[in-house]
């Protein structure tokens, strides 16, 4: 139960990352862990941010302007209301970060109850 859980959670995230990035991740995997929901996902970058990150500054405007944005995602209410409509629980905080060298994001998502 819990995995096919895990699986509609992260093809939800991949969805949303999609309509609101342009690209979803190539690879995601979603573990609950008690309160916490916790997605890694790979292979994020178009092949625009992947020319940009060449210089330092690119990387830095990458990982700023991909922070800001998730972070944007996430205000929507009706985005949230989908995931805890998976869930069945209320999402009470949510960080999320991406390693840009090595094209890998993590968000954590902090729920009211334990899923697992």
């Amino acid at each position: 139960m819990t995995k096919n859980l895990e699986h509609q959670f992260s093809m939800l995230v991949r969805e949303i990352r999609k309509e609101y990035v342009g690209n979803g991740p190539k690879e995601i995997v979603t573990r609950f862990c008690g309160p916490w929901v916790i997605c890694e996902m790979k292979g994020n970058l178009t092949n625009v941010e992947k020319f940009m990150i060449l210089s330092e500054e690119g990387r830095r405007m990458v990982h700023d302007a991909r922070t800001k944005l998730v972070k944007n995602i996430y205000n929507d209410h009706a985005v949230v209301a989908k995931l805890e409509d998976i869930i069945h629980a209320k999402i009470l905080r949510i960080f999320s970060d991406i390693s840009i060298e090595e094209d890998i994001a993590m968000t954590v998502y902090v729920l009211d109850r334990s899923i697992s």
